[in-house]
């Protein structure tokens, strides 16, 4: 069973206004839950406080098993499993895996980290998420972990342009 938590949302027509308002929230001590936005805000990490994302590790590991895998299959099936002398040329022809190699690499590299990412994030395929309204046309919604009664939160977030705040219950 999975517990709810009062969060107080506040609605935002720029990128420069939430940003803004992350910030001071995150100064004047408030928690940030999360921040949506229609799209990638520069900078939003660091103004929420996160942390370096993992996933580019994920996506090394990746692309290096790609790697690995495609040079030890051209390896084992040119030289032990079916070696042929084609046109006098060694056997462990090095620069012919390279294209083989490179394409399994970026191939492994993408689907895994989208793979690693939608697990992650519990956004999968099938996965019921319930969206904020608006928040995928034009709006930028910062969520904390507050009262709706602090009225000094609330001021603040109308001095960065909050266009409405308004309180909610999320899972958490």
């Amino acid at each position: 069973m999975s517990q709810s938590q009062s969060v107080l949302l506040s609605y935002f027509d720029s990128e420069e206004h939430v940003l803004d308002a992350t910030r001071a929230a995150r100064e004047a001590g408030y928690a940030v839950h999360d921040v949506y936005t229609p799209y990638a805000i520069h900078g939003m990490d660091e103004a929420m406080g996160l942390k370096s994302s993992r996933l580019t590790w994920v996506c090394f590991g990746a692309g290096l098993f790609g790697t690995t895998s495609a040079l030890a299959l051209q390896y084992y099936t040119s030289v032990v499993s079916w070696p042929l002398n084609v046109g006098g040329k060694p056997f462990n022809s090095f620069p012919a895996f390279i294209p083989v190699a490179f394409e399994l690499t970026v191939l492994c590299a993408g689907l895994l980290t989208v793979a690693a990412f939608l697990l992650r994030t519990k956004t999968f395929p099938g996965s019921k998420r319930e969206a904020l309204p608006r928040v995928t046309d034009d709006r930028f919604v910062l969520a904390l972990r507050a009262d709706e009664s602090d009225g000094k939160l609330r001021r603040m977030l109308e001095h960065h342009g909050a266009l409405e705040v308004e309180q909610m219950e999320v899972a958490s």
